[in-house]
């Protein structure tokens, strides 16, 4: 037996799948659906739902569907409360850091700029520009456009009134009309690029770090030469996904 299941609790296993698909598809679901989709026999599912739904975990609406219970109100707010995102980034970017041999950033938006957070650097003669405490256009970075795609409509016209946005190097998105494209094809495929849009001779890639609600509090990228990408590019988007999702609190 593996030695980190030695002392596992299948039944809180179950009581954790359970949440997971309640929290991805919250008042979709009745008992006999729970009970088919995860494996669980009718009895125990039955034994499961009352004893979470006394705990609060869960909450029975109509129609016999079941959601998230107020509990997970109380526990969000307090985790949120406690929630270090930088320090956070800096125990969980080393993995992939390490992994691709590129530099890893954060960052947060302000407005319809990126203010870089943090920055963990892999061993190499080249050195990004970007620093802790820099501000950059979020339209001419992967960092600002993740974070950018999780906004709705309203909010990107009331931070982009004009058409015109300002150029960094000459691939940087040049119209509002290019960029709310571009946020669209983001949402569908879960990850931002900058083509050399706000430092010539480098692309990067970044995800979104997502909060409670959905909402981007974040985002984490990975930079590299161009030459480099064809060999990593793949594997940077999968790995600025993975780590977006270790950060976020909603999972």
């Amino acid at each position: 037996m593996p030695e980190e299941r030695k002392y596992w609790v299948p039944a809180l296993e179950k009581a954790d799948n359970v949440l997971a698909v309640l929290a991805a598809e919250p008042g979709r679901h009745k008992l006999i659906d729970l009970s088919k989709r995860l494996e669980i026999n009718k009895s125990s599912m039955f034994s499961l739902l009352g004893t979470m739904e006394t705990l609060q975990w869960v909450k029975r609406g109509e129609g016999d569907t079941y959601s998230l219970g107020h509990a997970f109100a109380a526990y969000g707010s307090s985790y949120a409360k406690g929630y270090d995102l930088s320090r956070s980034f800096q125990a969980e970017a080393v993995t992939a850091r390490d992994r691709l041999q590129e530099t890893v950033q954060l960052a947060k938006l302000e407005g319809n700029q990126v203010l870089y957070l943090g920055k963990l650097e892999a061993l190499s003669p080249v050195r990004l520009q970007s620093e802790p405490g820099m501000l950059l256009p979020a339209h001419a970075t992967a960092l600002g456009k993740a974070m950018l795609a999780r906004l709705g409509e309203d909010e990107l016209l009331r931070l982009y009134p004009d058409d015109e946005l300002k150029a960094l190097t000459p691939h940087t998105i040049p119209t509002r009309e290019a960029l709310f494209r571009q946020l669209q094809a983001i949402r569908e495929q879960g990850y931002a690029v900058d083509e050399q849009e706000s430092v010539m001779g480098f692309r990067c890639v970044a995800a979104a770090i997502r909060g409670g609600e959905g909402q981007a509090i974040g985002a984490v990228s990975c930079s590299m030469l161009l030459h480099q990408w064809e060999a990593k590019g793949e594997e940077a988007k999968a790995e600025m996904q993975a780590l977006a999702r270790r950060l976020s609190m909603q999972r």
